[in-house]
């Protein structure tokens, strides 16, 4: 994985697809921050995934964005995606390499070091921590504090995402703290205030 520091966005699905995301999602691409997109549904039958993560290849790949799939390296190769994000319930990193062979596959952290450490020797392609802030996306059972940053860049090169409630007010500070990218969903998607290329547009 490499690090562009433009690019620093790694950007997650809404948890429901609604009439206009996938002219939303064309324009937010449009602003090349964004290096990764992630398929993350939970409520929908892997044949509505399949049919839902063909669009939206195309357009991850028409943008230059790498696709992964949430929780399933068996829908990452069906799709033929870039490769898949893993949590700690998920399938075991070496059953997926299995499945997808040399793709990307990051792993969940949470506020671990031995996580880390354990998915560092996996051979894993990032690493994710969080949650850093309160979020309304997903439930907080973990709570990861910024100096857990500086920790992991003193073990390893491999790349970090931070996840967790990050908008355009507390962005900079995982920035500086050497986060090579930021997991973003509810603050584009569910935006009270601005639509889904405004709110990219504020972080810069």
């Amino acid at each position: 994985m490499r690090v562009n520091k433009k690019k620093f966005i790694y950007l997650i699905s809404p948890n429901k697809i609604y009439k206009k995301f996938f002219k939303d999602l064309q324009k937010v691409l449009v602003t090349k921050k964004i290096s990764y997109f992630q398929l993350r549904l939970k409520k929908y039958s892997f044949k509505h995934k399949v049919l839902i993560g063909q669009k939206i290849k195309n357009i991850c790949k028409k943008n230059k964005v790498k696709f992964l799939i949430n929780d399933d390296p068996i829908l990452a190769m069906r799709l033929g995606a870039d490769g898949c994000h893993l949590g700690q319930k998920d399938m075991d990193i070496k059953e997926a390499r299995k499945i997808i062979g040399k793709k990307i596959i990051g792993i969940t952290c949470h506020n671990s070091i031995s996580l880390a450490k354990k998915a560092i020797k996996a051979k894993a392609s990032y690493l994710a921590f969080g949650a850093f802030y309160s979020s309304r996306t997903k439930k907080t059972h973990h709570v990861a504090n910024i100096s857990i940053l500086d920790k992991i860049n003193k073990i390893t090169k491999t790349p970090i995402v931070a996840i967790g409630g990050i908008n355009s007010e507390n962005y900079k500070k995982l920035l500086l703290k050497n986060a090579n990218f930021l997991a973003i969903s509810g603050y584009v998607w569910n935006n009270k205030k601005y639509k889904p290329f405004e709110a990219i547009e504020r972080l810069k």
